[in-house]
């Protein structure tokens, strides 16, 4: 079986795998979101936190719940690595330096997940654990929980509430994000991935000599790692690694785990607002935009020309053989198109087209289908400036899913659209202006300047990924990368929940002749090219000096 061959059917099945669970997990997180009643143990967790999970919240309340969860969970990551040394269950490791913790606590609950440290070289078993490992489930359970905000503000009228920001974090974490990374564990530790609490050692080389490995719980890691789109991975080479990945049925099983909730959201999102033909369309979407970026990879790099490349079947430098160009295609678009970070190949090592696609895949503002939560607010909120670009050239005041979109609530969507690109662009030209960031880069020219654009790219928008050969663990990029993190997060999240809460206010407005059908194939089309044209090209001159350059002299 040809290589190209194995990588088509691959896409195949995990478009069908996909396609069995899309209605019933849609549909099981569309009752989660509206139950009125509490499960024990949240009832417990609710006493705990002392929060009273009924009490409706307008959109400023909701934002304080999720800015005050989210900036304790910043220093109790924080302070977590700093005493780490004198923790049990440390592994002889030292405590983490004041910058590089700073870095990843404000990176792990961002759901960014950037790491600029060796996993098996820096993290014990209680921070990874007790903390990392905990911020993968509660910052997903975050962005679902602003999602489902924005839903609410959609299906709800004349009121401002918009739900209960304590109640939705519980309810995702405790009843979606907990039984399903279950369940992925234990398909991992079956595919050989490895779950224990081993410390450091020994391992004979081939060669001859010895290096050092230590255990970990890494298949529950990994499952929640690839299901919250976070991406941290326990050892530094990630999903690369055999002990996180060990062969093709565990890779697309971890790439099926990246795609499954960000898609089923479209399902719960059609349910909620009353309309499944309307989630049908932000699906149709979302799926436009990945199996296109999916068939540009996987073209770009089997064709690559060259004696070496011919002899491999393809670009095959920075891949795994035993994922082969195919899987390590699939991966690659299916992590940067989410927040997810996760890498089973070295992003670095692709052609220049298939870094730039990588890189555009993350600047669209992973959409299709994007992050936990994160993806589906992000395309709602490009809906709504579709529907405005669509009012304004047939002269009427757009309307979408019954509630008109005036000034406020495009300025509201604007600026979200207009946050994370002027975050990246500006940290990108301050880190090439000055000196002491560029001593970092191993490479110059276009791939060089990809090393940092890419950088910044995946902090500003919570991917977490990163092109190799750039030395990250510095004082400059450990703080601006970390500051791009966090704004990168929370900022657009108070556009969201602004807009949320002016939607809710509205009364609904009667569907007319010149109402434009936001479920039909037309306004998917339209959706996916305002897309392309608002946010892609928002970067073109960036990507024109790095990928694009070196893509076109190679």
């Amino acid at each position: 079986m040809s290589s190209v061959l194995a990588g088509v059917l691959q896409l195949l099945a995990l478009v069908v795998a996909l396609g069995l669970v899309y209605r019933p997990l849609g549909d099981h997180m569309a009752r989660v979101y509206s139950s009125p009643g509490h499960l024990r143990v949240e009832k417990w967790i609710y006493k705990a936190v002392g929060a009273h999970p009924d009490a409706e919240m307008r959109w400023p309340a909701y934002l304080r719940g999720v800015l005050a969860f989210s900036a304790v969970s910043v220093l109790f990551l924080y302070l977590l690595q700093r005493v780490q040394g004198g923790l049990p269950g440390s592994l002889g490791f030292a405590s983490i330096d004041p910058d590089q913790a700073f870095n990843t606590a404000a990176s792990f609950v961002s759901n960014t997940n950037w790491q600029s440290y060796y996993g098996e070289q820096a993290m014990g078993h209680v921070v990874q654990t007790g903390g990392l490992a905990v911020q993968n489930f509660v910052s997903a359970a975050v962005g679902m929980a602003v999602a489902v905000a924005l839903v609410r503000g959609f299906a709800r009228s004349r009121t401002g509430e918009l739900g209960n920001f304590w109640a939705d974090l519980v309810r995702g974490t405790v009843r979606i994000l907990l039984p399903v990374s279950v369940i992925g564990a234990i398909v991992l530790v079956a595919c050989g991935a490895i779950q224990n609490f081993a410390g450091i050692h020994e391992v004979g080389q081939f060669l001859g000599g010895s290096q050092q490995w230590n255990g970990g719980a890494v298949a529950s890691q990994e499952a929640i790692k690839e299901l919250g789109t976070n991406g941290g991975g326990y050892f530094n080479a990630n999903s690369a690694h055999p002990f996180e990945n060990p062969s093709p049925v565990s890779n697309l099983f971890e790439i099926f785990l990246i795609l499954v909730i960000p898609l089923a959201l479209t399902r719960t999102f059609g349910r909620m607002v009353g309309s499944v033909k309307q989630g049908y369309a932000i699906l149709a979407t979302m799926a436009a935009i990945w199996l296109g970026f999916t068939a540009l990879m996987m073209w770009t790099e089997f064709a690559h020309h060259g004696p070496a490349f011919d002899i491999a079947g393809g670009a095959m430098e920075g891949k795994e053989t035993r994922f082969g160009i195919g899987g390590s295609s699939i991966f690659a678009v299916a992590t940067t198109l989410t927040s997810t970070g996760a890498v089973n190949s070295f992003h670095s090592s692709f052609t220049g087209f298939g870094g730039g696609i990588t890189m555009l895949g993350m600047q669209l503002g992973e959409i299709a289908p994007g992050g936990v939560g994160s993806g589906l607010y992000g395309m709602l909120v490009m809906a709504v400036i579709a529907v405005f670009i669509a009012g304004l050239m047939v002269g009427r005041t757009p309307e979408y899913l019954g509630k008109k979109l005036g000034s406020r609530e495009i300025k509201f969507a604007a600026s979200y659209i207009l946050i994370t690109p002027a975050l990246v662009l500006c940290f990108t030209a301050a880190a090439m202006a000055l000196p002491t960031p560029g001593n970092s880069m191993t490479n110059s020219g276009p791939h060089g300047f990809s090393e940092i654009l890419y950088a910044y790219t995946s902090a500003g928008n919570n991917n977490g990924s990163a092109f190799a050969g750039l030395n990250a663990d510095t004082q400059w990029f450990n703080t601006t990368t970390g500051l791009a993190m966090l704004l990168g997060r929370f900022l657009p999240m108070v556009f969201v929940l602004a807009l949320a809460g002016a939607l809710a206010e509205q009364r609904p407005v009667p569907e007319t002749a010149g109402t434009l059908r936001t479920h039909k194939p037309l306004f998917a089309g339209l959706l996916v090219g305002t897309i392309l044209i608002v946010t892609g090209l928002t970067y073109f001159p960036a990507l024109a000096l790095g990928p694009l350059a070196e893509g076109l002299a190679s």
